[in-house]
């Protein structure tokens, strides 16, 4: 993060809005890493400009202004779990975890010079990621993400958390010790592609056509054997296709009295994920039921997470499929 310099001081209320503006996405990307919740980050942006707006005449140009926004993020969002500390259950699972729509990622700003190209090309967005990291202590995963992620010095890191060189290296070392731990074995191996390869969109259009047909054999065929789902908030999670599909099956999918389903393929965390909408009977439109977000690899499902209808307006998918459509 380069240094200009540059006086906040003069502007207005709308002016310095303005001038801030333009970095509120990838703020809120920062956020969301070191919150797990879209919802939180939202909030803690908000969080930070009002602090920046009431601060403005602190801020002395020895660093960009973007790097000054991040630094009052970052102490936003430690304040906060401070407040609210939060653990994730014995097994590991983050309740809290939320789902980041693809198309939002998009508006990141094209800056060849990071910290936002070096985040993506590290894969830090996928829900996996993520919801390790959650795991760990508040200072620690600030730290990985400054310098893991973002590409900051442990100079630079040491500055913007307001701590010495030595803890932000003690904290990395902590964090990445505990990173191993939380993420699968085999995640260097995951191919992240911009889009979906050809065998990838196939086997994502199976899914639909499985699930929409009610077809729990159909689906079960697509999972690795040792398959996980979860559900966030909701406790709990599942491992071995035997089990999901039957756990699905006892919760009354593909009965009559579930409805029928139509889905409609979307994308977050940087993976494929498809939103599925149900018509109880008697109803006239599909209503959205909710988003699973898909793991795909080596030709099978290896992991879904499924996150309810709350999640669809941030999406930007039809609030409703009409009982005429038929998206296959």
């Amino acid at each position: 993060m380069t240094s200009i310099t540059e006086d906040l001081r003069p502007l207005d209320e709308r002016a310095f809005g303005a001038r801030v503006e333009p970095h509120r996405r990838e703020l809120h990307v920062h956020c969301y890493r070191l919150l797990g919740s879209f919802d939180e980050a939202e909030d803690l942006v908000q969080e930070a400009f009002l602090r920046a707006w009431r601060g403005r005449e602190t801020y002395e140009g020895r660093a960009s202004v973007r790097a000054w926004l991040y630094r009052i993020a970052t102490n936003a969002c430690l304040d906060a779990l401070d407040k609210r500390p939060r653990r994730p259950s014995a097994n590991g699972e983050v309740a809290w975890l939320q789902p980041y729509p693809d198309e939002l990622l998009e508006q990141l700003p094209d800056r060849r010079e990071g910290p936002e190209d070096v985040a993506l090309a590290k894969e830090t967005i996928e829900l996996a990621f993520i919801a390790a990291i959650q795991r760990l202590a508040p200072l620690p995963r600030a730290v990985l993400v400054l310098r893991d992620v973002l590409g900051c010095s442990a100079k630079e890191t040491a500055r913007l958390l307001e701590t010495t060189e030595a803890s932000v290296n003690s904290a990395l070392q902590r964090a990445r010790a505990g990173l191993r731990e939380s993420l699968p074995e085999d995640r260097e191996a995951w191919q992240q592609a911009a889009e979906p390869t050809a065998a990838e969109r196939e086997l994502l259009a199976r899914y639909v056509e499985c699930s929409e047909r009610a077809d729990a054999e159909g689906l079960a065929a697509l999972m690795h054997e040792d398959v996980r789902f979860s559900m966030p908030p909701t406790p709990g999670v599942w491992t071995g296709r035997s089990t999901v599909v039957e756990g699905w099956i006892d919760g009354g999918f593909g009965s009559e009295a579930f409805g029928s389903m139509r889905c409609v393929v979307t994308s977050a965390n940087g993976q494929s994920a498809v939103a599925g909408y149900v018509r109880k009977p008697g109803d006239t439109a599909y209503e959205p039921l909710a988003i699973d977000v898909l793991r795909l690899q080596d030709g099978v499902v290896t992991e879904i997470v499924t996150f309810g209808a709350a999640v669809f307006e941030r999406f930007d998918l039809p609030a409703t499929l009409g009982a005429a459509v038929d998206p296959r």
